[in-house]
């Protein structure tokens, strides 16, 4: 039996492998690379790797074996077909024979365009017969703490978020629930809506900002459009950037707060404050 990790050296999965291999046996966690050779910190700690890649079904032909766990971690390649390449990973781990699936999913309550892939998914896997286990992760801080060039350049949270408020939660907190599923009991068809213990609005982010670098930084509000304009003229292609301008929105209606206390029952601790995360960010 093996615990496999797919997308295992993504953010998250990389933390997910690192917080696995701290409970249990070296030679029981299998993570899924497509490039060997930026897992070598992953080998290098005892864990097993297999090369296998979302946009080639072929490659996880006999990946799983009977009895194994598996958390597919969901693709980030929004033009490539998200659903089918997990419905690939979802046939091959039923063809297996997996005693559990794990999907990284997002909130119920999240309406935005994001989501659409999520729910397919979802539906993929829960009429595939497969055990699953459904951990739909909130927003990250590090979503916005990894961004704070922009807004320590020019003092401002630019977000289209009105006033809306978000239970983020760090990375490292999905992680551990995703590792107290994978090497816990019953978990079989369950789904978890996990978001941080305290949500936040970003006037209050911008105020955290301020407190701790001791710069003036406020929170400009701006529409959908604008925010959209924003991120397109930063870079982003303009298909994600109305994705994570609908994100914005889905905010703004409190679609991101999520009050279960799902994931810091399943991390067996409090959630990340976000104000430890920005620390960490500013000593980044």
């Amino acid at each position: 039996m093996s615990i496999v990790v797919t997308g295992a050296t993504g953010h998250l999965g990389r933390l997910v492998v690192r917080q696995l291999l701290e409970k249990v046996p070296a030679d029981q966690v299998t993570a899924v690379v497509r490039d060997r050779d930026r897992a070598a910190d992953l080998a290098a700690l005892g864990a097993r790797l297999a090369v296998a890649d979302y946009n080639a079904p072929e490659t996880f032909d006999g990946l799983f074996a009977a009895g194994d766990r598996v958390l597919l971690i969901s693709g980030n390649e929004f033009d490539k077909g998200r659903v089918q390449q997990h419905t690939v990973v979802i046939e091959a781990a039923g063809k297996a024979g997996v005693a559990l699936l794990a999907y990284t999913s997002a909130p119920e309550s999240l309406k935005a365009a994001l989501a659409d892939d999520h729910r397919a998914t979802e539906e993929v896997l829960v009429g595939s017969g497969v055990p699953y286990a459904l951990l739909r992760n909130g927003w990250y801080h590090e979503n916005y703490t990894e961004q704070l060039a922009p807004v320590l350049e020019h003092g401002a949270v630019v977000q289209a978020a009105g006033e809306g408020r978000v239970s983020s939660a760090s990375r490292a907190d999905y992680a551990a629930a995703a590792v107290a599923v994978l090497t816990g009991e019953g978990h079989e068809n369950k789904a978890y809506e996990l978001g941080g213990d305290e949500a936040w609005s970003f006037a209050e982010y911008a105020a955290e900002l301020s407190r701790q670098t001791g710069k003036e930084i406020v929170y400009k509000p701006v529409s959908t459009e604008a925010y959209t304009g924003i991120l397109a003229g930063a870079g982003l292609p303009a298909p994600l950037a109305e994705i994570l301008a609908g994100v914005d929105a889905s905010i703004a209606k409190g679609e991101l707060v999520v009050s279960t206390g799902d994931l810091s029952r399943l991390a067996g601790r409090p959630t990340t404050p976000l104000a430890e995360a920005v620390a960490a960010a500013l000593k980044g």
